[in-house]
Protein backbone atom coordinates (compact mmCIF):
# COMPACT_ATOMS: atom_id res chain seq x y z
CA UNK A 1 0.00 0.00 0.00
CA UNK A 2 1.32 3.45 -0.94
CA UNK A 3 1.96 5.62 2.08
CA UNK A 4 -0.04 8.86 2.20
CA UNK A 5 2.05 11.57 3.81
CA UNK A 6 0.38 14.08 6.11
CA UNK A 7 0.99 17.69 5.20
CA UNK A 8 0.72 21.07 6.85
CA UNK A 9 0.91 24.67 5.71
CA UNK A 10 4.57 24.87 6.72
CA UNK A 11 5.41 21.71 4.78
CA UNK A 12 3.63 22.99 1.69
CA UNK A 13 5.48 26.30 1.97
CA UNK A 14 8.74 24.36 2.21
CA UNK A 15 7.75 22.48 -0.95
CA UNK A 16 7.01 25.74 -2.75
CA UNK A 17 10.48 26.98 -1.91
CA UNK A 18 12.26 23.77 -2.91
CA UNK A 19 10.89 20.20 -3.23
CA UNK A 20 14.13 18.86 -1.78
CA UNK A 21 13.60 20.96 1.35
CA UNK A 22 10.24 19.26 1.96
CA UNK A 23 11.71 15.82 1.26
CA UNK A 24 14.60 16.33 3.67
CA UNK A 25 12.33 17.73 6.40
CA UNK A 26 10.40 14.44 6.40
CA UNK A 27 13.04 11.84 5.51
CA UNK A 28 16.25 13.43 6.83
CA UNK A 29 15.42 15.92 9.61
CA UNK A 30 18.75 14.99 11.23
CA UNK A 31 20.56 17.02 8.54
CA UNK A 32 19.71 20.32 10.20
CA UNK A 33 22.23 21.67 12.74
CA UNK A 34 21.01 23.39 15.89
CA UNK A 35 20.19 27.02 15.11
CA UNK A 36 19.32 29.59 17.76
CA UNK A 37 18.36 32.04 15.00
CA UNK A 38 15.29 29.98 14.11
CA UNK A 39 14.26 29.96 17.75
CA UNK A 40 14.57 33.74 17.82
CA UNK A 41 12.35 34.07 14.74
CA UNK A 42 9.73 31.83 16.34
CA UNK A 43 9.87 33.86 19.56
CA UNK A 44 9.34 37.08 17.60
CA UNK A 45 6.33 35.55 15.84
CA UNK A 46 4.90 34.49 19.19
CA UNK A 47 5.30 37.98 20.66
CA UNK A 48 3.62 39.55 17.64
CA UNK A 49 0.77 37.04 17.76
CA UNK A 50 0.07 37.69 21.43
CA UNK A 51 -0.21 41.44 20.86
CA UNK A 52 -2.39 40.92 17.79
CA UNK A 53 -4.94 39.03 19.87
CA UNK A 54 -5.53 42.14 21.97
CA UNK A 55 -7.57 43.46 19.05
CA UNK A 56 -10.27 40.89 19.80
CA UNK A 57 -10.66 40.81 23.61
CA UNK A 58 -13.54 38.31 23.44
CA UNK A 59 -11.56 35.87 21.30
CA UNK A 60 -11.01 32.19 22.14
CA UNK A 61 -7.54 30.64 22.02
CA UNK A 62 -7.75 27.11 20.67
CA UNK A 63 -5.79 24.44 22.58
CA UNK A 64 -2.45 26.24 22.97
CA UNK A 65 -1.12 23.00 24.44
CA UNK A 66 -2.36 19.46 24.16
CA UNK A 67 -3.03 16.89 21.42
CA UNK A 68 -4.12 17.75 17.91
CA UNK A 69 -7.47 16.00 18.40
CA UNK A 70 -8.30 18.45 21.18
CA UNK A 71 -7.51 21.46 18.97
CA UNK A 72 -9.66 20.07 16.16
CA UNK A 73 -12.56 19.39 18.53
CA UNK A 74 -12.34 22.78 20.25
CA UNK A 75 -12.30 24.52 16.88
CA UNK A 76 -15.52 22.86 15.74
CA UNK A 77 -17.26 23.76 19.00
CA UNK A 78 -16.00 27.36 18.94
CA UNK A 79 -16.96 27.91 15.30
CA UNK A 80 -20.58 27.34 16.27
CA UNK A 81 -20.27 29.94 19.06
CA UNK A 82 -19.52 32.67 16.46
CA UNK A 83 -16.62 34.13 18.46
CA UNK A 84 -13.23 35.32 17.19
CA UNK A 85 -10.86 32.36 17.26
CA UNK A 86 -7.09 32.30 17.67
CA UNK A 87 -5.20 29.32 16.21
CA UNK A 88 -8.40 27.77 14.80
CA UNK A 89 -7.33 24.33 13.59
CA UNK A 90 -8.75 22.21 10.78
CA UNK A 91 -7.54 19.16 8.93
CA UNK A 92 -8.89 18.14 5.55
CA UNK A 93 -7.66 15.33 3.30
CA UNK A 94 -4.57 14.94 5.49
CA UNK A 95 -3.58 18.62 5.35
CA UNK A 96 -3.42 20.53 8.64
CA UNK A 97 -3.68 24.32 8.96
CA UNK A 98 -4.08 26.79 11.82
CA UNK A 99 -5.36 30.33 11.37
CA UNK A 100 -3.87 33.15 13.41
CA UNK A 101 -7.28 34.82 13.71
CA UNK A 102 -10.70 33.78 12.44
CA UNK A 103 -13.39 36.43 12.90
CA UNK A 104 -17.11 35.82 12.30
CA UNK A 105 -18.84 38.23 9.94
CA UNK A 106 -21.60 40.40 11.50
CA UNK A 107 -24.19 38.72 9.29
CA UNK A 108 -24.27 35.33 7.66
CA UNK A 109 -22.18 32.23 8.31
CA UNK A 110 -18.87 33.39 6.83
CA UNK A 111 -15.63 34.31 8.63
CA UNK A 112 -12.72 36.63 7.87
CA UNK A 113 -9.31 34.92 7.94
CA UNK A 114 -6.58 37.16 9.33
CA UNK A 115 -2.95 36.10 9.06
CA UNK A 116 -0.55 38.00 11.32
CA UNK A 117 3.02 38.52 10.11
CA UNK A 118 6.07 40.11 11.73
CA UNK A 119 7.19 41.69 8.44
CA UNK A 120 6.65 45.41 7.77
CA UNK A 121 4.84 44.91 4.43
CA UNK A 122 3.00 42.24 2.47
CA UNK A 123 5.30 39.82 0.66
CA UNK A 124 4.40 37.70 -2.36
CA UNK A 125 5.03 34.35 -0.69
CA UNK A 126 2.68 35.31 2.15
CA UNK A 127 -0.17 35.26 -0.36
CA UNK A 128 0.56 31.57 -1.02
CA UNK A 129 0.57 31.01 2.74
CA UNK A 130 -2.94 32.48 3.02
CA UNK A 131 -4.12 30.65 -0.12
CA UNK A 132 -3.22 27.30 1.46
CA UNK A 133 -5.15 28.15 4.61
CA UNK A 134 -8.12 29.42 2.61
CA UNK A 135 -8.30 26.26 0.52
CA UNK A 136 -8.23 23.91 3.50
CA UNK A 137 -10.74 25.92 5.55
CA UNK A 138 -13.08 26.05 2.57
CA UNK A 139 -12.69 22.31 1.97
CA UNK A 140 -13.45 21.72 5.65
CA UNK A 141 -16.75 23.58 5.29
CA UNK A 142 -15.73 26.89 6.88
CA UNK A 143 -16.90 29.68 4.54
CA UNK A 144 -14.55 32.65 4.23
CA UNK A 145 -15.38 36.16 3.12
CA UNK A 146 -12.21 38.25 3.44
CA UNK A 147 -8.54 37.29 3.66
CA UNK A 148 -6.44 39.88 5.46
CA UNK A 149 -2.71 40.13 6.07
CA UNK A 150 -1.92 42.05 9.24
CA UNK A 151 1.69 43.21 9.46
CA UNK A 152 3.92 45.47 11.54
CA UNK A 153 3.37 49.21 11.17
CA UNK A 154 6.93 50.54 11.16
CA UNK A 155 5.67 54.08 11.87
CA UNK A 156 4.16 53.04 15.20
CA UNK A 157 5.67 54.78 18.23
CA UNK A 158 5.14 52.89 21.47
CA UNK A 159 3.50 55.19 24.06
CA UNK A 160 4.25 52.81 26.93
CA UNK A 161 2.02 51.14 29.44
CA UNK A 162 1.43 48.06 27.31
CA UNK A 163 -0.64 50.07 24.83
CA UNK A 164 -0.23 48.79 21.27
CA UNK A 165 -3.61 49.94 19.90
CA UNK A 166 -3.80 53.65 20.75
CA UNK A 167 -6.49 56.13 19.71
CA UNK A 168 -5.10 59.61 20.31
CA UNK A 169 -7.19 62.54 21.61
CA UNK A 170 -7.40 63.98 18.08
CA UNK A 171 -8.91 60.71 16.84
CA UNK A 172 -5.80 59.51 14.98
CA UNK A 173 -4.65 55.94 15.46
CA UNK A 174 -1.22 54.81 16.55
CA UNK A 175 -1.17 51.04 16.35
CA UNK A 176 1.43 48.32 16.08
CA UNK A 177 -0.33 46.77 13.10
CA UNK A 178 -1.35 47.75 9.60
CA UNK A 179 -3.59 45.52 7.50
CA UNK A 180 -4.21 44.79 3.83
CA UNK A 181 -7.17 43.00 2.32
CA UNK A 182 -5.60 40.37 0.04
CA UNK A 183 -8.81 38.53 -0.84
CA UNK A 184 -8.59 39.13 -4.58
CA UNK A 185 -4.90 38.21 -4.81
CA UNK A 186 -5.40 35.05 -2.73
CA UNK A 187 -8.48 33.80 -4.54
CA UNK A 188 -6.65 34.17 -7.86
CA UNK A 189 -4.13 31.51 -6.79
CA UNK A 190 -6.20 29.41 -4.39
CA UNK A 191 -7.28 27.01 -7.15
CA UNK A 192 -3.62 25.99 -7.56
CA UNK A 193 -3.37 24.65 -4.00
CA UNK A 194 -4.75 21.13 -4.72
CA UNK A 195 -2.06 20.74 -7.38
CA UNK A 196 0.61 21.77 -4.87
CA UNK A 197 -0.70 19.17 -2.43
CA UNK A 198 -0.60 16.38 -5.03
CA UNK A 199 2.90 17.37 -6.18
CA UNK A 200 4.17 17.54 -2.60
CA UNK A 201 2.89 14.02 -1.88
CA UNK A 202 4.50 12.67 -5.04
CA UNK A 203 7.75 14.29 -3.97
CA UNK A 204 7.61 12.64 -0.54
CA UNK A 205 6.81 9.24 -2.06
CA UNK A 206 9.77 9.36 -4.42
CA UNK A 207 13.55 9.66 -4.30
CA UNK A 208 15.29 12.78 -3.03
CA UNK A 209 14.75 15.56 -5.60
CA UNK A 210 17.56 17.50 -7.20
CA UNK A 211 18.63 20.70 -5.46
CA UNK A 212 17.28 23.99 -6.75
CA UNK A 213 18.38 27.62 -6.57
CA UNK A 214 15.81 28.41 -3.86
CA UNK A 215 18.31 28.27 -1.02
CA UNK A 216 17.50 31.74 0.33
CA UNK A 217 14.23 32.69 -1.32
CA UNK A 218 11.99 33.52 0.43
CA UNK A 219 13.99 32.51 3.53
CA UNK A 220 17.26 30.68 4.26
CA UNK A 221 16.89 26.91 3.91
CA UNK A 222 18.31 24.99 6.89
CA UNK A 223 19.59 22.18 4.63
CA UNK A 224 22.13 24.21 2.68
CA UNK A 225 25.14 22.59 4.36
CA UNK A 226 23.79 19.16 3.42
CA UNK A 227 22.99 20.09 -0.16
CA UNK A 228 26.28 21.86 -0.77
CA UNK A 229 28.55 19.39 1.00
CA UNK A 230 30.21 18.57 -2.33
CA UNK A 231 30.50 22.19 -3.43
CA UNK A 232 33.85 23.44 -4.75
CA UNK A 233 36.33 24.64 -2.14
CA UNK A 234 36.23 28.14 -3.61
CA UNK A 235 32.86 28.48 -5.36
CA UNK A 236 32.20 31.33 -7.76
CA UNK A 237 30.23 33.09 -5.04
CA UNK A 238 33.62 33.88 -3.46
CA UNK A 239 33.98 36.61 -6.07
CA UNK A 240 32.90 39.70 -4.10
CA UNK A 241 29.50 41.22 -4.90
CA UNK A 242 29.08 39.07 -7.98
CA UNK A 243 25.57 38.96 -9.41
CA UNK A 244 23.68 35.70 -9.88
CA UNK A 245 23.60 36.25 -13.65
CA UNK A 246 27.39 36.53 -13.76
CA UNK A 247 27.76 33.31 -11.78
CA UNK A 248 25.37 31.57 -14.17
CA UNK A 249 27.33 32.83 -17.18
CA UNK A 250 30.59 31.50 -15.77
CA UNK A 251 28.98 28.19 -14.85
CA UNK A 252 27.70 27.81 -18.44
CA UNK A 253 31.32 27.96 -19.55
CA UNK A 254 32.13 25.06 -17.23
CA UNK A 255 33.70 27.02 -14.36
CA UNK A 256 32.68 25.93 -10.85
CA UNK A 257 35.66 26.89 -8.69
CA UNK A 258 37.33 30.32 -8.72
CA UNK A 259 40.59 28.54 -9.52
CA UNK A 260 39.02 27.13 -12.70
CA UNK A 261 38.61 30.57 -14.24
CA UNK A 262 41.50 31.45 -16.59
CA UNK A 263 43.25 34.80 -16.50
CA UNK A 264 41.60 37.43 -18.64
CA UNK A 265 38.02 36.18 -18.21
CA UNK A 266 37.05 38.30 -15.22
CA UNK A 267 36.61 41.99 -16.02
CA UNK A 268 35.97 43.34 -12.50
CA UNK A 269 39.34 44.21 -10.87
CA UNK A 270 38.27 42.97 -7.42
CA UNK A 271 37.20 39.64 -8.93
CA UNK A 272 40.51 39.22 -10.72
CA UNK A 273 42.44 40.05 -7.54
CA UNK A 274 40.50 37.42 -5.58
CA UNK A 275 41.11 34.91 -8.38
CA UNK A 276 44.87 35.58 -8.42
CA UNK A 277 45.25 35.33 -4.62
CA UNK A 278 43.08 32.21 -4.47
CA UNK A 279 45.09 30.53 -7.22
CA UNK A 280 48.38 31.42 -5.51
CA UNK A 281 47.19 30.16 -2.14
CA UNK A 282 49.04 33.03 -0.48
CA UNK A 283 47.59 36.15 1.17
CA UNK A 284 48.43 39.56 -0.19
CA UNK A 285 48.82 42.84 1.69
CA UNK A 286 49.07 45.61 -0.86
CA UNK A 287 51.15 48.75 -0.24
CA UNK A 288 49.37 51.86 0.99
CA UNK A 289 47.60 50.82 4.16
CA UNK A 290 50.52 51.87 6.33
CA UNK A 291 50.56 55.36 4.85
CA UNK A 292 46.80 55.72 5.31
CA UNK A 293 47.09 54.86 9.01
CA UNK A 294 50.24 56.92 9.63
CA UNK A 295 48.33 60.20 9.29
CA UNK A 296 46.01 59.32 12.19
CA UNK A 297 46.71 61.14 15.43
CA UNK A 298 46.74 59.76 18.99
CA UNK A 299 45.04 58.72 21.13
CA UNK A 300 43.29 56.26 18.83
CA UNK A 301 39.97 54.75 19.85
CA UNK A 302 38.74 51.39 18.55
CA UNK A 303 34.98 51.14 19.04
CA UNK A 304 32.20 48.62 18.51
CA UNK A 305 28.45 48.76 19.28
CA UNK A 306 25.86 46.08 19.96
CA UNK A 307 22.21 46.81 19.21
CA UNK A 308 18.84 45.14 19.63
CA UNK A 309 15.69 45.26 17.49
CA UNK A 310 12.24 44.44 18.84
CA UNK A 311 9.32 43.71 16.55
CA UNK A 312 7.13 44.61 19.53
CA UNK A 313 8.69 47.72 21.17
CA UNK A 314 9.17 47.52 24.93
CA UNK A 315 10.42 51.07 25.69
CA UNK A 316 8.29 54.21 25.32
CA UNK A 317 9.18 56.38 22.36
CA UNK A 318 10.68 53.52 20.31
CA UNK A 319 9.47 51.97 17.04
CA UNK A 320 9.25 48.40 15.72
CA UNK A 321 12.61 47.08 14.53
CA UNK A 322 14.39 50.27 15.53
CA UNK A 323 18.09 49.57 16.06
CA UNK A 324 18.64 50.41 19.72
CA UNK A 325 22.16 50.32 21.20
CA UNK A 326 22.69 48.60 24.54
CA UNK A 327 26.46 47.99 24.68
CA UNK A 328 29.74 49.50 23.55
CA UNK A 329 33.38 48.53 23.87
CA UNK A 330 36.37 50.82 23.38
CA UNK A 331 40.09 50.09 23.30
CA UNK A 332 42.20 53.27 23.58
CA UNK A 333 45.73 53.26 22.15
CA UNK A 334 48.30 55.88 23.23
CA UNK A 335 51.22 57.03 21.09
CA UNK A 336 53.47 54.66 23.07
CA UNK A 337 51.28 51.73 22.05
CA UNK A 338 49.81 51.30 25.55
CA UNK A 339 46.20 50.06 25.54
CA UNK A 340 43.35 50.66 27.95
CA UNK A 341 39.78 49.43 27.78
CA UNK A 342 36.38 50.94 28.63
CA UNK A 343 32.95 49.47 28.16
CA UNK A 344 29.25 49.99 28.76
CA UNK A 345 26.52 47.38 29.21
CA UNK A 346 23.09 47.84 30.78
CA UNK A 347 21.12 44.68 31.57
CA UNK A 348 18.58 46.34 33.85
CA UNK A 349 15.82 46.00 31.26
CA UNK A 350 15.26 49.77 31.20
CA UNK A 351 15.88 51.78 28.03
CA UNK A 352 19.73 51.91 27.87
CA UNK A 353 20.11 54.38 25.04
CA UNK A 354 20.64 57.62 26.96
CA UNK A 355 23.23 56.10 29.29
CA UNK A 356 24.85 54.51 26.23
CA UNK A 357 25.20 57.94 24.60
CA UNK A 358 26.40 59.79 27.71
CA UNK A 359 29.04 57.21 28.65
CA UNK A 360 30.24 56.99 25.04
CA UNK A 361 30.72 60.76 24.83
CA UNK A 362 32.64 60.76 28.11
CA UNK A 363 34.89 57.86 27.11
CA UNK A 364 35.81 59.19 23.65
CA UNK A 365 36.73 62.71 24.72
CA UNK A 366 37.09 65.46 22.15
CA UNK A 367 40.06 64.46 20.01
CA UNK A 368 41.60 61.45 18.38
CA UNK A 369 40.36 59.18 15.56
CA UNK A 370 37.59 56.70 16.34
CA UNK A 371 38.28 53.53 14.37
CA UNK A 372 35.31 51.32 13.53
CA UNK A 373 34.57 48.51 11.07
CA UNK A 374 31.69 49.48 8.79
CA UNK A 375 31.17 53.15 9.56
CA UNK A 376 27.63 53.10 8.18
CA UNK A 377 26.44 51.12 11.19
CA UNK A 378 28.08 53.11 13.97
CA UNK A 379 27.36 56.38 12.19
CA UNK A 380 23.67 55.56 11.88
CA UNK A 381 23.42 54.62 15.57
CA UNK A 382 25.08 57.89 16.61
CA UNK A 383 22.87 59.99 14.32
CA UNK A 384 19.71 58.36 15.67
CA UNK A 385 20.87 58.96 19.23
CA UNK A 386 21.35 62.63 18.35
CA UNK A 387 17.76 62.82 17.10
CA UNK A 388 16.47 61.10 20.23
CA UNK A 389 18.45 63.32 22.63
CA UNK A 390 18.78 66.84 21.13
CA UNK A 391 20.66 68.09 24.17
CA UNK A 392 23.44 65.59 23.33
CA UNK A 393 23.32 66.22 19.58
CA UNK A 394 26.35 68.54 19.36
CA UNK A 395 28.61 66.15 21.27
CA UNK A 396 27.39 63.18 19.23
CA UNK A 397 27.87 65.05 15.95
CA UNK A 398 31.46 65.75 16.97
CA UNK A 399 32.02 61.99 17.27
CA UNK A 400 30.76 61.49 13.72
CA UNK A 401 33.45 63.75 12.31
CA UNK A 402 36.15 61.60 13.92
CA UNK A 403 35.05 58.20 12.60
CA UNK A 404 37.63 56.23 10.61
CA UNK A 405 36.37 53.14 8.79
CA UNK A 406 38.86 50.27 8.65
CA UNK A 407 36.60 48.17 6.40
CA UNK A 408 37.26 49.93 3.05
CA UNK A 409 40.94 50.22 3.95
CA UNK A 410 41.10 46.47 4.55
CA UNK A 411 39.06 45.67 1.43
CA UNK A 412 41.38 47.75 -0.73
CA UNK A 413 44.65 46.36 0.63
CA UNK A 414 44.29 42.85 2.05
CA UNK A 415 42.98 39.48 0.92
CA UNK A 416 43.52 35.90 2.06
CA UNK A 417 42.10 32.85 0.24
CA UNK A 418 40.48 31.67 3.48
CA UNK A 419 38.28 34.79 3.51
CA UNK A 420 36.36 33.36 0.52
CA UNK A 421 35.23 36.73 -0.75
CA UNK A 422 34.19 38.20 2.59
CA UNK A 423 35.82 41.14 4.37
CA UNK A 424 33.71 40.80 7.52
CA UNK A 425 35.83 41.05 10.65
CA UNK A 426 34.91 37.41 11.41
CA UNK A 427 36.43 36.39 8.05
CA UNK A 428 39.52 38.59 8.26
CA UNK A 429 40.55 38.03 11.87
CA UNK A 430 41.39 34.27 11.69
CA UNK A 431 43.84 35.03 8.89
CA UNK A 432 45.78 37.67 10.81
CA UNK A 433 45.21 36.82 14.50
CA UNK A 434 44.12 33.19 14.88
CA UNK A 435 44.59 33.44 18.64
CA UNK A 436 41.56 35.75 18.82
CA UNK A 437 39.15 32.92 18.07
CA UNK A 438 35.45 33.73 18.42
CA UNK A 439 34.72 30.00 18.71
CA UNK A 440 36.24 29.99 22.19
CA UNK A 441 33.55 32.43 23.34
CA UNK A 442 31.05 29.84 24.48
CA UNK A 443 27.89 31.88 25.06
CA UNK A 444 28.13 34.71 22.51
CA UNK A 445 30.08 34.34 19.27
CA UNK A 446 28.37 36.78 16.90
CA UNK A 447 25.98 39.72 16.73
CA UNK A 448 22.91 37.52 16.56
CA UNK A 449 24.06 35.66 19.66
CA UNK A 450 24.61 39.00 21.42
CA UNK A 451 21.01 40.00 20.70
CA UNK A 452 19.66 36.72 22.01
CA UNK A 453 21.84 36.92 25.13
CA UNK A 454 20.58 40.44 25.76
CA UNK A 455 16.93 39.39 25.38
CA UNK A 456 17.44 36.58 27.84
CA UNK A 457 19.37 38.72 30.30
CA UNK A 458 16.69 41.42 30.57
CA UNK A 459 13.81 38.94 30.82
CA UNK A 460 12.15 39.25 34.27
CA UNK A 461 12.33 35.51 34.94
CA UNK A 462 16.06 35.14 34.22
CA UNK A 463 17.81 34.00 37.45
CA UNK A 464 20.58 36.30 38.80
CA UNK A 465 23.31 33.69 38.34
CA UNK A 466 22.32 33.15 34.70
CA UNK A 467 22.20 36.91 34.16
CA UNK A 468 25.75 37.18 35.48
CA UNK A 469 26.93 34.52 33.02
CA UNK A 470 25.32 36.42 30.15
CA UNK A 471 26.81 39.71 31.38
CA UNK A 472 30.31 38.28 31.25
CA UNK A 473 29.70 36.62 27.88
CA UNK A 474 28.50 39.88 26.33
CA UNK A 475 31.45 41.81 27.71
CA UNK A 476 33.91 39.24 26.37
CA UNK A 477 32.31 39.26 22.94
CA UNK A 478 32.13 43.02 22.45
CA UNK A 479 35.62 43.42 23.91
CA UNK A 480 36.89 40.83 21.44
CA UNK A 481 35.50 42.91 18.59
CA UNK A 482 37.48 46.01 19.56
CA UNK A 483 40.59 44.01 20.38
CA UNK A 484 40.26 42.64 16.85
CA UNK A 485 40.30 46.17 15.46
CA UNK A 486 43.49 46.95 17.35
CA UNK A 487 45.16 43.86 15.91
CA UNK A 488 43.86 44.62 12.43
CA UNK A 489 45.28 48.15 12.50
CA UNK A 490 48.64 46.79 13.66
CA UNK A 491 48.62 44.25 10.82
CA UNK A 492 47.70 46.82 8.17
CA UNK A 493 50.61 49.01 9.30
CA UNK A 494 52.91 46.36 7.82
CA UNK A 495 51.71 47.19 4.32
Amino acid sequence: MTRVFGLSKSKLMAFRQCPRRLWLSVHRPDCVPADDTNEAVLATGTDVGVIARQGWPDGILIAPEGPLTEALSQTQTALAARKPLFEATVQQDGVLVRADVLVPRPRGAAFDLIEVKSSTHVKDYQLEDVAIQSQIFAAAGVPLKRRVLQYINSAFVYPGGGCYHEVRPDGSRNGLFAAEDVTRAVTSIQAEVPGWIDAARRTLAGAMPDETDGCNDPYPCPYQAFCHAQAPEYPLSCLPRIRAEAIAALAEKGYQDVRDVPAGVLTVPAHEWVRQVTCSGQPELRPGARAALAVLDYPRYYVDFETIQFAVPIWPGTRPYEQLPFQWSCHREDRSGALSHWEFLDLSGADPTRAFAETLIAALGTKGPICVYNQGFEGRVIRELALRYPELAASLAALLSRLIDLLPLTRAHYYHPAMKGSWSIKAVLPTIAPDLDYAELSEVQDGGGAQEAYREAIAPDTPPDRKQVLDQALRRYCGRDTEALVRLAAFLKQG
